[in-house]
């Protein structure tokens, strides 16, 4: 197929390292959208508020702000390899030990400790493949094909939730799903044998070794950064935002407001995951064809049109079914490029840390989406709140990406200045 003849054109080095980056995020995906599957589950076992529920999503996404940027900072220091497998051994042992909680309390201090690995391992694995990959023309579309297995990891965690649910006696199951979040460690194993460090960042390292580099993290904060980092961080909160409102919600609208049975939640969910995994693809190429901040405009108008008709027309369940497919196309299609955006957008040096820093300052703000559409929930429909928090932050996307530069085709040189 011509879409994937760029494939064909990668390395051996370039091809494990995009295995590696696709297997973290798809159980980095797995260990965080379990939860989601579990709120009304929870909700009926502890007697939780669904503002509790949304205060446990927030709190893990806001540790995961902390994490991302903190792994930012130490891959451009000690390697990304070594931190990625630093931040996959951190999600998936407080994913696993959330199972063994017994209250709201302990449950927000797991699952707030496991966001922390959570935030790291997108930050270190996106950089780590847009350094990787030797073909300015082909990095959206390397970068945006690891990220589509977070569609991957997504659609583990319906299956999993679809099959503990129905095989074991749900006091058992819910702690299951939480428990099983420990096997994606053995990746770990993986990356130690397949991956090593991207010459851009060696030869990054051996100048600061030697004295010749002296830069340093707080530069993204400089003259020369500071409108990008601002306005990179708001883009970010408005993609994020606007997806954890509709996402973290959306099991809990299927099952309480449509009224639809754990299987089939499942079913509706598996139709949106697999257009998730389509707009991942689609949207790489799209940030390939026609820059990175047109498809970000596009894919924030379409996920907002169609995310308000998903929820607020009257539909029957059919045409929800038939719906969910461009739904999961634009909400994470306009994923797709922005960790090789990220990436183009600061010199070497500082790239880890620009990155995580804008991803996960966003990732931060947007954390408060959630609660927001769980607060606002006390006084107005579910889906009326999910609408206002969600297009909020499809408005900032498009804010922000009109006032940003364009970096297609840029080259990601050896030697960039830390400026």
């Amino acid at each position: 197929m011509p879409s994937l003849q760029w494939f064909t054109e990668l390395t051996q080095r370039e091809r494990r390292t995009l295995y590696a980056g696709f297997g973290g995020y798809a159980v980095d995906a797995f260990d965080f959208m379990i939860y989601s599957f579990l709120i009304p589950t929870l909700i009926a076992t502890w007697g939780m508020t669904k503002s509790e529920a949304g205060m446990i999503a927030t709190s893990s996404l806001i540790s995961s702000a902390i994490g991302g940027w903190l792994a930012g900072i130490l891959a451009d220091r000690y390697g990304r390899v070594r931190v990625l497998q630093w931040t996959i051994a951190t999600f998936a042992i407080f994913t696993c030990l959330s199972g063994f909680t017994h209250s709201f309390w302990q449950l927000l201090t797991t699952r707030t400790l496991q966001g922390i690995g959570f935030g790291g391992e997108w930050s270190v694995v996106t950089i780590m493949m847009a350094e990787t990959i030797r073909s300015p023309q082909h990095r959206a579309k390397a970068v945006g094909t690891v990220q589509s297995s977070w569609s991957v990891g997504w659609a583990a965690a319906a299956i999993i939730y679809w099959a503990f649910f129905a095989l074991l006696p749900e006091q058992v199951a819910w702690r299951a799903c939480f428990w099983i979040g420990l096997l994606p460690a053995l990746w770990i194993f993986y990356i130690r044998r397949n991956v090593s460090d991207p010459d851009i960042f060696l030869e990054t390292r051996r100048a600061r070794d030697s004295g010749f580099d002296t830069s340093h993290f707080l530069q993204i904060f400089s003259v020369p950064h500071l409108k990008t980092t601002l306005l990179g961080s708001v883009l970010c909160t408005g993609m994020l935002g606007g997806y954890y409102a509709i996402t973290t919600w959306l099991p809990t609208y299927l099952k309480t407001v449509r009224h639809l049975s754990v299987f089939n939640t499942s079913g509706y969910l598996i139709v949106l995951i697999v257009g998730s995994f389509t707009g991942y693809i689609v949207g790489a190429i799209l940030c390939d064809k026609i820059g990175r901040r047109a498809s970000f405009v596009l894919f924030a108008i379409g996920s907002f049109v169609l995310g308000m008709v998903y929820t607020m027309l009257p539909i029957t369940d059919g045409m929800m079914l038939a719906l969910g497919f461009p739904l999961g196309i634009v909400v994470q299609g306009i994923f797709a490029g922005v960790g090789a955006y990220l990436s183009e957008l600061y010199p070497n040096a500082i790239r880890g840390s620009g990155q995580g820093f804008c991803y996960n300052l966003g990732r931060g703000l947007g954390s408060f989406f959630p609660i927001l559409v769980g607060t606002l929930s006390q006084t107005m429909t579910l889906v009326k709140a999910m609408g206002i928090v969600a297009g909020s932050g499809y408005l900032l996307v498009i804010v922000a990406a009109v006032c940003l530069p364009e970096t297609k085709g840029k080259v990601l040189g050896a030697t960039s200045p830390a400026a």
